[in-house]
């Protein structure tokens, strides 16, 4: 009896023992593999987008960019993107302050107006940066709570260091968008790229999805000098972009491969660099009548009398269009070189008949911006800005539009205009320069 009892307090302390044990070594093994709700003391679980375009998380949206934009009252950070307008949910943001998460901030969402029918539109997502906080990337949540953090896409927030304007690097960037599909019309972009090079353009920003292989060649010739830069854009991989500009007649899901929202972007990505932003197509030059150049066209504008009586100042300008349709040539004045046979594209300077406006139906505009007074804008119109605007006299400037497509109708009554042959003795050779440069024009002129 005796013996059994000293077994089963044996088995007992044995018993103890164990669950001392499982206590102590497993219960806190237990309790570590639960994570701890994520504040702003933990460190960010960056996964950040190298892409122009993103996905967001649990939504039908993409997001493109984010600048630091404090223009808007309540607000520090502007995140460009594209939503769908059917499907807006509430989101909130987060900020990678220095390394460390930040506490999460309603965000306000602002739908662009201008659309045009399609389903996606672009849009800005405007983010407060909570106090304290030294924030270098943003984030964008579908719930206030930081759980699931770490698969997020997040932004670099661009331009947070404002320079003062008479210390931008540039003074003119030109804003092309989109380029798609098989485009190859290489000598008109290069006569286009130097021409606007002889204007004083510092630097051109062209949102390419895709384009032909001599084109190609020709952009990246210009893109490794450092006057283009080229900023990748597979809309097609993430949308069924339309190639018009109406919904209802061309169908898909965003206006001609997301114009709207590239010529935004760029104005934003200029925004920190240059004094002025011109957006136009790539048939298109904004040329001054009374001027050798855009800078002292500029600077004659902002000091014009007619300026002067506006209360704020003027940001936007606005430069007439004129259309200069691809039919009429005359064989006497035809030109200039026959070492250019062969170089696929068509020749501006063979076209020297404009085309009359008519007044009594809506004339298009484009536009030469300071992009620190808009906020949004579309193609022809700005959107939402701060300064005033001012339509230029075409007799001082307007825009030289050579389409590369041959007009259907017959055109309006024309007028002899050879203003681009005023540059013709400084643009022939460097247009043959670059073509050479890239390998799509031969050492010697054909004969």
């Amino acid at each position: 009896m005796a013996r059994k009892s000293k077994w089963k307090f044996l088995f007992l302390v044995i018993a103890a023992f164990i669950l001392i044990l499982f206590l102590t070594v497993r219960t806190p093994t237990t309790h570590r593999s639960i994570p701890k709700p994520r504040g702003p003391s933990d460190a960010c679980p960056l996964r950040i987008s190298g892409e122009s375009i993103t996905p967001l998380d649990d939504t039908k949206h993409l997001l493109v960019s984010a600048y630091m934009d404090q223009r808007v009252k309540g607000f520090d950070v502007r995140i460009i993107g594209m939503f769908k307008r059917d499907s807006i949910q509430p989101l909130y943001c987060l900020f990678c302050c220095a390394g460390l998460l930040s506490t999460t901030t309603p965000a306000t969402i602002s739908q662009h107006s201008d659309n045009f029918g399609f389903p996606f539109v672009t849009t800005d997502v405007m983010c407060p940066i909570p106090e304290s906080c030294d924030a270098t990337h943003v984030s964008l949540l579908t719930k206030p709570d930081t759980v699931g953090v770490f698969n997020q896409p997040w932004l670099l927030i661009r331009n947070k260091k404002a320079k003062e304007e008479n210390k931008l690097p540039f003074d003119f960037t030109v804003c092309v968008s989109n380029l798609f599909g098989d485009y190859n019309n290489v000598l008109q972009y290069a006569q286009t790229l130097e021409m606007y090079r002889l204007l004083g353009v510092n630097r051109v920003v062209i949102y390419k999805t895709s384009c032909g292989p001599d084109l190609d060649r020709l952009l990246q010739s210009y893109s490794q000098e450092g006057f283009v830069e080229i900023v990748h854009w597979p809309i097609d991989q993430h949308l069924s972009p339309s190639r018009g500009w109406l919904f209802w007649k061309h169908g898909g899901d965003v206006h001609y491969f997301g114009q709207l929202t590239t010529l935004n972007e760029c104005v934003y990505r200029s925004m920190d660099r240059s004094r002025y932003v011109l957006l136009n197509d790539i048939d298109e030059i904004v040329m001054p009548y009374q001027h050798d150049n855009l800078k002292a066209l500029m600077e004659m504008l902002q000091n014009a009398d007619s300026i002067k009586p506006h209360i704020l100042q003027v940001g936007v300008f606005l430069i007439e269009n004129h259309m200069f349709p691809k039919i009429y040539y005359t064989e006497s004045i035809r030109g200039p070189l026959a070492r250019w046979n062969g170089v696929p594209g068509f020749n501006i300077l063979e076209n020297i008949y404009r085309e009359e406006v008519d007044r009594k139906v809506y004339h298009p505009y484009k536009m030469i911006l300071q992009p620190r007074s808009v906020e949004q804008t579309s193609v022809h119109a700005v959107l939402k800005r701060s300064g005033g605007i001012f339509k230029v006299p075409p007799d001082v400037c307007r825009i030289i539009h050579s389409p590369i497509k041959a007009t259907v109708r017959r055109p309006r009554r024309l007028h002899v205009d050879t203003r681009l042959r005023d540059f013709g003795d400084k643009l022939s050779p460097r247009v043959s320069g670059v073509l050479r440069r890239a390998g799509l024009l031969s050492s010697e002129p054909q004969s």
